[in-house]
């Protein structure tokens, strides 16, 4: 069962100091795709960085910078190129000046949706996103008395970082992992097999917090982690099991598997398993004809 974490304090437009070197304003763009909206996250004082700016909302531009006046956005970090995360950046750079750090997309995707405990983000893509500096394979940026990390977690998209902040030995999760609910992972941008290794990659570092992009932050990082890890491992045992008792469809699956779940995100269900389909395929588990296909046990 995995601990979650719901519970949070705010008002849309409002500049919260949420701990030393953090603040945080919340766009008004709540949802089942984004809990109570997106959180954007300013680090330091007098030079500082923006993380995630959010969806290409005028007003969340301007309570951002309400939020920092007369100081100045050296950096602006974006998570990953979906559309409540990195449309702003955009606009947010031309009225600062900032350099935009992340990293693109590689490839076009398809239309992410939820899953089994309800759609992870909001729906659709910013294509477009393309930061001035990449750091696909990690780097770092720095400021008067903060220190930020970048590394690469794919697996959410292939193109997600989350950002380490030094000195407060804390994560900017974005959608990798959140508080809220389960992450959604929907191929072909989306990655099982990535996933799970950049969960063991986040772990190993033994942060004290997590910041999600949506949310309240995480306090009990490894507890949480290993109920991550466990509820991913649980659906792809039950898959397992069902192939045990012969080959079957998604199509087919999908209702037996989440007969417990509302017929509403059956769909999004499907593209998490097929997410799982092809995490057993790579590791010799099952063999598949594709989405649509027969899957049996190898």
């Amino acid at each position: 069962m995995i601990p979650y974490v719901r519970d949070i304090a705010f008002e849309y437009g409002r500049c919260d100091q949420v701990s030393p070197l953090i603040r945080r304003v919340i766009a008004n763009n709540p949802g089942p795709f984004t809990f109570t909206g997106t959180g954007t996250y300013i680090v330091g004082r007098g030079e500082v960085a923006v993380i995630d700016p959010g969806p290409d909302d005028p007003a969340h531009l301007e309570a951002i910078l309400a939020a920092i006046p007369g100081e100045r956005v050296s950096h602006i970090l974006v998570t990953h190129h979906h559309s409540d995360h990195s449309p702003l950046a955009g606009a947010l750079k031309a009225r600062t000046g900032a350099v935009v750090v992340g990293c693109a997309v590689a490839s076009p995707d398809v239309e992410d949706d939820g899953e089994d405990d309800g759609p992870k983000m909001e729906a659709g893509h910013d294509a477009d996103f393309r930061p001035d500096v990449s750091v696909c394979g990690g780097g770092r940026v720095e400021g008067p008395g903060w220190t930020v990390e970048a590394i690469p977690t794919p697996g959410h998209t292939s193109n997600h970082i989350c950002y380490a902040l030094a000195e407060e030995n804390c994560l900017f999760s974005g959608d990798h992992i959140m508080g809220w609910s389960t992450t959604v992972i929907t191929p072909p941008d989306g990655d099982m097999t990535a996933y799970l290794r950049s969960l063991d990659v986040i772990q190993a570092r033994g942060f004290s917090t997590l910041w999600p992009t949506h949310g309240p932050p995480i306090r009990e990082v490894g507890p949480f982690i290993d109920a991550y890890r466990a509820h991913r491992q649980e659906r792809i045992d039950q898959i397992l099991t069902a192939l045990k008792a012969g080959p079957g469809r998604i199509a087919d699956l999908v209702p037996r598997l989440y007969a417990d779940v509302d017929q509403r995100l059956w769909p999004a269900a499907s593209r998490s398993m097929l997410a799982a389909m092809i995490h057993l395929e790579r590791h010799g588990k099952v063999v598949g004809e594709g989405p649509e296909g027969v899957y049996r046990l190898a």
